[in-house]
């Protein structure tokens, strides 16, 4: 009978030809590993035992991620409570944290995970293995973030941040207020989110922050800030987030880094500087990407104030303009001010125009630039009046401020004072 060692190697040799031997080879191996395990064997036989066991589920792992099977994976990590129950407890988390991380490549898996995490989490506390349970819940609210389940999230997140306090493990409960301000800025409620992440940085000051958690914490801290318009500042968060990052090997996330700071630059009205920020070491290899092609797109649009480019960047790089909640609620207002930047050079040179005229200038519908002028007009960008029953525009100067009224009630105010101090006078003669 070959040994665990040789059907590894075996399964290893088969497992892109032959990926259903292979299969059977692990499911093998975890049998007879499991059988060899039992109390009875030598210390040596059994720790041999657990490792061999402990690799099979990886690498049976890496199989169904490969074959983007999620039902199998899922599979692998009920089958994996049994080697979880023979060895020590730090192991047993970063086995289970590896198998989940299996999940991140496999389409349309979340509803598995979340399955998958609610099961796991009711074993642990069965088990009573408390961090593990932690770790779990920490990571289905990240999935309930998103797949933009909130109310979900939030409620999980208030039950784990009591059991975290009264615990005092300062790393996950930096996470969980990291997650809970993602999730209320998900919700639009800017002061909890703010609070969130300030509470997230009170609590990593007290302990030795991993590289990985601080680019997190300095990525939402930009977001936040870039809400409340704060280009300048928002983007020096997501520098040194992408620095972070980029230095860990994190490529995804210092792409997303990169995309938020080309994102500020366009915003802040200097898109010439989205170029030699291309052009710096970290940045230069993903200069050819589509995801930073399309913010070069939108760059070059916002530069000749052109809204048919602008309309044609989005069109064409709808995946990854789109994808992104933070890029399209920035580039939706972005896209308001171009619209408004193009009207006003339409209607500038004329007393009287018609709406229809105007619209097939921009390319927009006319009910949409009637509305869009008659919101310019309350918000005072530019004085006039909508005539719908011409369909015309009537475009006025900007009216002249007359200070004659503001002088006449100091004249007023000031004769009072003089009236006053008359009557105060005269009292004291009388």
């Amino acid at each position: 009978m070959s040994s665990p060692a040789d059907l590894l190697q075996q399964a290893d040799s088969v497992k892109r030809s032959n990926p259903a031997q292979a299969e059977q080879i692990y499911k093998q191996i975890l049998s007879s590993t499991s059988a060899t395990a039992q109390p009875g064997t030598s210390t040596g036989e059994r720790d041999q035992s657990l490792r061999d066991q402990e690799v099979s589920l990886v690498k049976l792992g890496e199989l169904y991620r490969d074959q983007k099977n999620a039902e199998g994976l899922a599979e692998v990590i009920t089958l994996s409570r049994s080697f979880m129950s023979s060895t020590a407890k730090a192991k047993t988390a970063k086995l289970i944290r590896t198998l989940l991380d299996f999940f991140t490549p496999i389409p349309n898996s979340a509803q598995t995970q979340i399955r998958v995490l609610k099961d796991n989490i009711e074993w642990a506390k069965n088990e009573k293995r408390i961090f593990l349970k932690q770790s779990l819940e920490t990571r289905l609210a990240g999935i309930y973030l998103d797949t933009q389940q909130f109310k979900p999230a939030l409620a999980l997140i208030d039950t784990l941040l009591t059991e975290l306090r009264r615990l005092d493990d300062k790393m996950i409960l930096t996470e969980v207020h990291l997650i809970e301000s993602r999730v209320y800025r998900g919700t639009g409620n800017m002061p909890k989110a703010k609070a969130a992440l300030t509470s997230a940085r009170t609590a990593a000051n007290s302990i030795y922050c991993p590289p990985h958690l601080q680019a997190a914490l300095d990525l939402q801290s930009g977001v936040l800030h870039a809400e409340d318009k704060d280009y300048t500042t928002a983007y020096s968060y997501f520098f040194e987030s992408f620095e972070n990052m980029g230095n860990q090997g994190d490529e995804e996330g210092s792409l997303k880094a990169l995309k938020y700071m080309l994102l500020c630059k366009v915003m802040l009205n200097l898109p010439d500087d989205v170029t030699s920020l291309l052009s710096i070491k970290l940045a230069a290899k993903y200069a050819q990407l589509r995801e930073v092609e399309s913010m070069r797109a939108v760059a070059r649009a916002h530069q000749n104030r052109n809204l048919a480019d602008f309309e044609k960047a989005l069109r064409d790089y709808r995946d990854e303009l789109s994808s992104d909640p933070t890029i399209r609620s920035h580039l939706a207002a972005l896209y308001d001010t171009l619209l408004e930047q193009n009207l006003l050079r339409i209607v500038e040179p004329y007393s009287v125009v018609e709406v229809d005229y105007v619209a097939r200038q921009v390319g927009q519908g006319q009910q949409e630039v009637e509305a869009k002028l008659s919101q310019m007009i309350l918000d005072k960008i530019f004085h006039g009046v909508l005539d719908q029953g011409r369909g015309c525009l009537l475009v006025y100067d900007e009216p002249e401020v007359d200070n004659s009224y503001g002088a006449a009630i100091d004249t007023l105010q000031q004769v009072g004072k003089v009236v006053d101090s008359l009557y105060a006078k005269s009292v004291k003669i009388a």
